[in-house]
């Protein structure tokens, strides 16, 4: 039946993995188990045919849906059992720049892989994101820009991450961003595209 659901949420059937998480509930599977192996474990897969350019953003938003609507019926639950996400991401679209469907999928992906995503927006100056991670005790914060512009505002928010004393990487992405000016920045970490944000962000807060 876990394996039903990965198949169901690659098609991104929203019903059917409604239905399906619906009756591994009623088998008495327990939820950490229909997340885990799952809901997440297809997310995965997904995530590696997104990177492998075998399926395309138009296929992962669609999954990522279905996704949402599995963890609406699983999430009362996993709080009962005391079930933890694996970690909490502040992500947001820098200052002066108002883009946000490369964050959106980010943010997507990452709420897949078992995280509890703080979403800020677009537009999101150096002391909010400070401040977000600061009263939900997030483990990292994500950056996103895709204008040249803005991409320098990235910049500032390390600096204000570091000098807050929080004590947590920042991780950095969008169109113009590469490895090269995250480490300019010092920023911790820099993913290319969603599945691999998903990596770094596993490895930053694994280490």
């Amino acid at each position: 039946m876990l394996k039903e659901i990965q198949e169901a949420l690659l098609k991104g059937s929203k019903p059917e993995v409604e239905k399906l998480v619906d009756q591994a509930l009623e088998a008495k599977i327990p939820t950490g188990q229909i997340l885990n192996e799952g809901l997440i474990a297809g997310m995965q897969r997904l995530g590696v045919l997104f990177k492998n350019n075998e399926v395309f953003i138009p296929e992962v938003l669609v999954a990522a849906r279905a996704m949402h609507a599995g963890l609406a019926k699983l999430e009362p639950l996993l709080v009962r059992d005391g079930i933890q996400p694996k970690g909490a991401v502040v992500i947001g679209t820098v200052k002066g720049d108002l883009h946000d469907i490369g964050k959106n999928l980010v943010g997507m992906m990452l709420r897949g892989a078992g995280y509890k995503i703080i979403d800020l927006g677009i537009d999101v100056p150096a002391e909010k994101f400070v401040a977000a991670a600061k009263d939900n005790k997030a483990d990292i914060v994500a950056l996103s820009a895709l204008l040249t512009t803005t991409m320098i505002q990235m910049k500032s928010i390390v600096e204000a991450v570091r000098t807050s004393g929080l004590g947590i990487p920042v991780v950095i992405g969008g169109a113009p961003v590469t490895r090269e000016y995250a480490n300019e920045i010092s920023a911790q970490g820099y993913a290319p595209d969603a599945a691999s944000a998903v990596e770094e962000v596993g490895k930053l807060i694994g280490r």
